[in-house]
């Protein structure tokens, strides 16, 4: 028989949650087990929460959960559950809202104590050794001594909990306008560090779905101003530390202001998005630097991140072993200087210049991490050389330390696959086709693709939300359904393979049945089929990634014009008047709501090309960066509403549309980019 009160995370596929299967701390997984223990006991519940990249969260492990004397205060007293916050995003929804009402911020690792139904009264991130103790003390007496403070504070936090997630409908007859959106790009403008790209502060995060919109915004609306604070930003993103010089690839955000030390951890929902906006900025300037941000990526993700049947793991972890044998944040990836002079030899003088092994470089304990400052002119005017030698030296130089390191300790990997990071992750590298045509990137895409649809995919036309060793055991979250149908729909536009339209369309009527709320007009984050605590998540603020809402609303705007179904932008459009008074008083969290008020406000272009050439005459239109634009083509007769009665025998036609109205087909493509660019 199963000794009740060992540590159960044995038992779990999740790697972060394996990480601490060894703790002396009784842990549990989330579950209504869990819930039900700390009921029957009278217990408190402890709820630790945190992914398997966090630094932070490895140190409050060492420091207290590997802690004999701290393990037993929590198994004395509390039921003790470990949650991913990947795996579990529902969970950790509730949990971080209720932390920011308490101290005003939040963070990983997020640990809090709640009554035994699931109610939080009380929570902080990480706190040393001899405090947790002795607030655990103090919290389990007060629950034993005057349990009615704990109850009605965790009455007050439960309804705060629901109150901050309301979202009304809001029956007004306008949409966000020009105006609107002009004046909240002013306002955010304030904020933007024109010199070394993002917002003026640190630590810096990417905030790729910000930039996206701003791209859009600038291009449409030839906001010069715009579009050079967009191009700084992905300069100085390109040449920071932030980015893996030698292996490619984005870390999560800069601790500092000019991008130079990451936070190490690589997050796969960082690089889907960077490859994304990387080739939509690479569209409208054919920038060298962009392309290569993009190649470099796109190596990184397939030798890195991705298993033998395309499916893409989650990330890496910020910390690995140093000489010592210890873990350290960043071993892996930073230079002392004797070292880079012997791996580099004569090509050392030009690649310290390039990549500044000088004060601007270093960061700490002898190390550097590699930036730069300068351009390729610039370093080759210094050295007197040819911008072609100069960049020989530096992928010379660069292959010479990616050699080196393959003898480091790698980080290590989180392993378990996502849903909704792989829908992000396969747009990358559709949108990286689009625009690059590089034939490898839509092989990716295809193939990852199909490992969603032959792996993730239920047998009543859900999604589930992981997947691991063959195995997945939770339901997919709004995120994962708005991820891939987003994916899907770009996949469509550079294949016009028609299977992955109405895979976008079934999974989107999936979710209006299983997660749509006629009432507020919004979708809830959990399906109808899953348990909840307190509330059901109305996920609307865009962050580091897009909110599942926002991203949905896009995907029903397009969806209705591929379908000529009216209800899905009747859909859309209320989704964005329930929020615009939000939008109003702070854009910066609503980007890509803002893209869809875009949609609204300016003519939204549907491109169908039927006949035998209709492929030449795409391939033509799609490298153009058209965010106002969908696509789609057949060779022959298609019963897409899109396509329907557009087909003639013998002749290319491009139909140029807006909400089914069309102009007089064409026959070249310069006449439609030449009205789609007007």
């Amino acid at each position: 028989m199963k000794n009740d009160f060992t540590n159960d995370l044995i038992h779990e596929t999740s790697p972060y949650l394996l990480q601490h299967a060894h703790n002396p701390v009784k842990w549990q997984a989330w579950s209504d087990k869990a819930l039900q223990k700390a009921q029957d006991e009278n217990k408190l519940l402890l709820i630790s929460i945190g992914y398997a990249a966090c630094h932070w969260c490895h140190v409050m492990e060492h420091e207290c959960f590997e802690d004999i004397e701290v393990a037993k205060v929590m198994n004395n007293n509390f039921v003790n559950i470990k949650v991913d916050r990947e795996e579990r995003p529902d969970i950790d929804h509730i949990y971080m809202d209720a932390l920011q009402m308490m101290t005003g911020s939040g963070g990983w690792p997020l640990n809090i104590v709640a009554l035994p139904d699931g109610r939080p009264f009380w929570g902080a991130t990480y706190v040393q050794k001899e405090n947790w103790k002795k607030v655990l003390l103090q919290l389990s007496t007060l629950h034993q001594e005057e349990p009615e403070k704990i109850l009605e504070y965790a009455q007050k936090m439960e309804e705060g909990i629901k109150a901050i997630n309301l979202v009304e409908n809001n029956d007004t007859d306008t949409v966000l306008d020009l105006t609107d959106i002009g004046n909240i790009v002013q306002t955010l403008s304030q904020y933007f560090d024109t010199d070394m790209g993002g917002y003026n502060r640190a630590p810096k995060f990417m905030m790729p779905v910000n930039l996206n919109f701003l791209l859009h915004y600038g291009t449409a609306n030839d906001k010069l101003s715009i579009l050079e604070y967009v191009n700084t930003t992905l300069t100085k993103m390109a040449w920071g530390g932030i980015f893996d010089h030698v292996g490619g690839g984005f870390s999560r955000y800069s601790v500092d202001s000019k991008w130079h030390v990451p936070h190490f951890e690589k997050m796969l929902y960082d690089n889907g998005q960077l490859m994304s906006l990387y080739a939509n900025a690479y569209a409208v300037t054919k920038n060298p630097l962009y392309r290569r941000v993009i190649e470099r990526t796109a190596d990184f993700i397939e030798k890195e991140l991705m298993n033998d049947k395309f499916g893409f793991y989650s990330s890496l972890d910020a910390d690995s072993l140093n000489t010592d044998g210890k873990l350290e944040e960043g071993a892996f990836y930073v230079w002392k200087e004797n070292e880079l002079k012997s791996l580099l030899g004569e090509n050392y003088d030009i690649f310290k210049d390039y990549f500044n092994i000088n004060e601007y470089g270093y960061w700490e304990y002898e190390n550097y991490v590699l930036i730069r400052k300068a351009s390729e002119e610039q370093i080759a005017a210094m050295h007197s050389i040819s911008i072609e030698d100069l960049n020989a030296t530096i992928k010379d130089s660069l292959e010479k330390l990616k050699n080196n390191r393959e003898s480091r300790n790698k980080p290590r990997l989180d392993d378990k696959i996502l849903t909704s990071w792989n829908g992000l992750m396969l747009k990358g590298f559709a949108d990286a086709y689009r625009y690059l045509k590089e034939k490898r990137y839509l092989n990716l895409a295809l193939k990852n693709a199909d490992f969603i649809t032959n792996n993730l995919m239920q047998d009543d036309g859900g999604l589930f939300h992981n997947h691991k060793n063959g195995k997945s055991n939770l339901n997919g979250y709004l995120e994962d359904y708005a991820s891939v149908i987003e994916a899907f729909i770009a996949l469509y536009e550079v294949t016009f393979d028609e299977k992955w339209l109405l895979y976008s369309k079934a999974l989107s009527e999936y979710c209006l049945a299983n997660f749509y709320d006629k009432k507020s007009g919004m979708f809830f984050f959990t399906s109808t089929k899953d348990s909840f605590v307190i509330r059901r998540t109305v996920e609307t603020a865009d962050n580091v990634v897009p909110a599942s809402n926002s991203i949905m609303a896009k995907n029903l705007f397009k969806l209705s014009r591929y379908f000529s179904v009216g209800e899905y932008e009747e859909i859309a459009k209320q989704q964005l008047k329930n929020l615009q008074d939000q939008i109003m008083r702070n854009g910066q969290s609503f980007a890509n709501w803002m893209q869809l008020a875009l949609y609204f406000n300016a003519p939204f272009y549907e491109v169908a090309i039927t006949g035998k050439d209709f492929k030449e005459k795409a391939n033509e239109i799609m490298p153009h960066y058209l965010p106002n634009t969908i696509l789609a083509g057949s060779q022959k007769n298609s019963e897409l509403p899109i396509l329907q009665n557009r087909f003639i025998e013998e002749e290319t036609l491009i139909h140029l549309c807006e909400k089914g109205s069309c102009k007089l087909p064409m026959t070249q493509t310069n006449e439609v980019l030449t009205q789609l660019n007007n």
